[in-house]
């Protein structure tokens, strides 16, 4: 495994037990978000379908209930943690044919085997995007479908930016977004994902914009800017003093964002599709 791919397996390691912990919270947000996804690949029932970083597993059961008892619903994902959630979840709602592996999109063998491919945020992690396109490209069959969202840049996401700019004074170093990076705007430019997955063999690929509006409370607010953005590994390590700096300077400024006691978490996103 490659440097990049090893840091990327232990940054999920960690950032995937704080999913674990908010996963009814994400989910929540994001479901939305994931039908878009599942009706733009639009399913049949008996179809095999995989969910790439499927996480805890809602976009997996989202397609598993239109694919009907005779189709199958695969999740792969790279964190252990997210995969054991997910395992649970799915036995808790004794779904059938839904199963999870814990696998690299990018290198494993999947077979060609599948109808379809879906992600939710799953696919801007990858050391070498084209690589990985090319791989999953070969995991479907003959006309295979494709259909992922990922982030727009943080200018068209300004909320992803107000905790990071608030916390700045208190920090010695503030985590910046890295633009072609695998992270969560790696994807921001469209021209950039069409190229990846021109050059992995992909065609009909049709790009458009999804905004969804979702409303959290001001406490679901500082927890998605706090726990599962970029200032926790951060925060985790610093002392109670600079935390509570911290989550004071946060609060202050996402506090004008909240009316009625809620905030729209504006979720700028692109909707990606194609054909194998």
């Amino acid at each position: 495994m490659s440097g990049v791919a090893t840091d990327m397996s232990a940054y999920w390691d960690r950032a995937g037990r704080v999913w674990v912990e908010q996963q009814a919270l994400l989910d929540r947000m994001y479901q939305p978000i994931a039908k878009a996804v599942v009706d733009r690949v639009d399913l049949r029932a008996g179809e095999t379908v995989l969910d790439v970083g499927c996480g805890s597993g809602a976009t997996t059961f989202e397609v598993a209930w239109r694919v009907g008892p005779q189709g199958r619903a695969v999740g792969a994902d790279i964190s252990g943690a997210l995969l054991e959630l997910a395992r649970r979840r799915a036995g808790e709602q004794e779904l059938e044919g839904v199963n999870f592996v814990h696998a690299d999109a990018q290198t494993h063998d999947f077979g060609a085997t599948f109808d379809a491919i879906v992600s939710r945020f799953g696919v801007m992690f990858f050391p070498d995007p084209v690589a990985a396109f090319a791989n999953l490209r070969r995991a479907l069959r003959p006309g295979g479908r494709l259909a992922f969202v990922c982030w727009r840049s943080p200018e068209d996401n300004p909320i992803s930016q107000v905790p990071l700019e608030a916390a700045a004074p208190f920090l010695p170093e503030v985590p910046k977004f890295e633009r072609n990076a695998p992270g969560r705007f790696a994807f921001a430019d469209p021209e950039r994902v069409r190229s990846i997955l021109a050059e992995a063999g992909w065609r009909d690929i049709a790009i458009a914009p999804l905004d969804d509006p979702t409303p959290v409370s001001f406490e679901e607010l500082m927890t998605m800017s706090l726990r599962v953005g970029p200032l926790n590994p951060i925060l985790s390590q610093a002392d109670e003093a600079l935390r509570a700096q911290v989550r004071d300077a946060v609060a202050a400024a996402l506090a004008p964002r909240v009316q009625d006691g809620a905030a729209r978490m504006d979720s700028a996103c692109w909707l990606v599709s194609a054909r194998a």
